[in-house]
């Protein structure tokens, strides 16, 4: 069980094997990272079995950026017939599990074996439970199966309150047809990915205002407005009209990047196409001159070096909030509805 196995979006194998490298470096953990260029996955092998197993103690997944899931284990060859004692044989020295989830990667071969996967779940998770492998206890670790084919399978595992919140990382959101653009679901899977459900109604509380920067035409502010917050739209463009005869929505015909509101908001969203450095340099203004409290921000990305530039501006960020003596909370995944981007989470603590 020395290898960990990561999920990715298609493209982005080489962004994880970086962040996965640099985090072993800060952890002193040898090994090293391997991927195939549009697997959707990547691996890191460490040395040894147990420095996996402190790296996934060490470090919160919800704090890595592009994997999309993790698991430690290992691979298992399954002949064409009997998989089941195949498997059940290789996960002998594994510990119970209290839950049980089969995965893909995400690419077309993957997306084919889903089908082998619904078939395979009951007669396994019957075979599992005789064997005392699994249980119904949500406190275990949870056993994740990645099937890379029908005859090759990762036999991984992961804590249950470090992982994804969605098998492969991909959330099962349903687009709304109210609404006017289906960028609409990135600002949902961001407030899934980074407010805990229960703090919604407090968080995201209807009367609240925010500003919505680049809006048009509507698709983030639809969730807002869907919330019943009260938004200023800021974008040159047209809104939809639906939103506008809401009663919530105040469009400004303005410059995203120059915009101020005339009071503090509890709210600012962001989705504007430009430079990741400008964006990153509005960011800090907006947290650090109390302009919002939380904001929901895309970083687009560049063609090279990614991880390396994403993790220079959040340094930058962060650096530059410090300076102010400000505590803020800062957060940076590539969600399943981002493409080339990072959506990035900053919450303001104290006044």
């Amino acid at each position: 069980m020395n290898i960990l196995f990561l999920h990715c979006r298609p493209g982005f194998e080489g962004e994880v094997c970086a962040e996965i490298t640099d985090l072993a470096a800060r952890l002193d953990v040898p090994g090293y990272s391997r991927a195939k260029p549009g697997s959707a996955c990547a691996e890191f092998v460490c040395s040894e079995a147990a420095d996996g197993e402190r790296m996934m103690r060490s470090v919160r997944f919800n704090s890595l950026i592009f994997p999309r899931q993790w698991a430690r284990g290992g691979f298992v060859m399954l002949p064409e017939s009997d998989r089941i004692s195949v498997l059940l044989e290789a996960l002998a020295d594994y510990p119970v599990c209290g839950s049980l989830w089969l995965e893909v990667v995400d690419t077309n071969d993957g997306k084919e074996l889903s089908t082998f996967c619904k078939k395979f779940e009951a007669p396994l998770r019957k075979a599992l439970l005789k064997a005392g492998k699994l249980v119904d206890d949500a406190r275990k670790p949870r056993l994740l199966l990645t099937f890379k084919s029908g005859r090759e399978v990762f036999a991984g595992i992961a804590e249950a309150d470090n992982q994804a919140m969605w098998p492969m990382g991909i959330p099962r959101l349903k687009f709304p047809r109210e609404a006017p653009s289906r960028s609409t679901l990135k600002l949902e899977e961001a407030w899934h990915h980074f407010i805990p459900r229960e703090q919604w109604d407090q968080r995201l509380a209807p009367g609240m205002t925010a500003v919505d920067l680049g809006a048009a035409p509507g698709g983030w502010t639809w969730q807002l407005v869907n919330r019943e917050i009260r938004v200023t739209a800021v974008d040159n463009g047209p809104m939809a009209e639906s939103l506008m005869y809401s009663g919530f929505v105040v469009h400004q015909r303005a410059d995203g990047f120059t915009f101020r509101p005339r009071h503090p908001v509890h709210w600012m969203v962001c989705d504007i196409v430009e430079k990741p450095a400008r964006t990153a340099a509005m960011i800090e203004t907006w947290l650090g001159e109390g302009l919002c409290r939380e904001a929901v921000v895309n970083l687009k990305l560049p063609m090279k070096q990614r991880y390396a530039e994403v993790r220079r501006l959040l340094d930058r960020i962060e650096s530059g909030l410090a300076e102010r003596g400000l505590k803020v909370s800062i957060g940076c995944k590539q969600l399943y509805h981002d493409r080339e981007e990072v959506t990035c989470h900053l919450r303001r603590h104290g006044k």
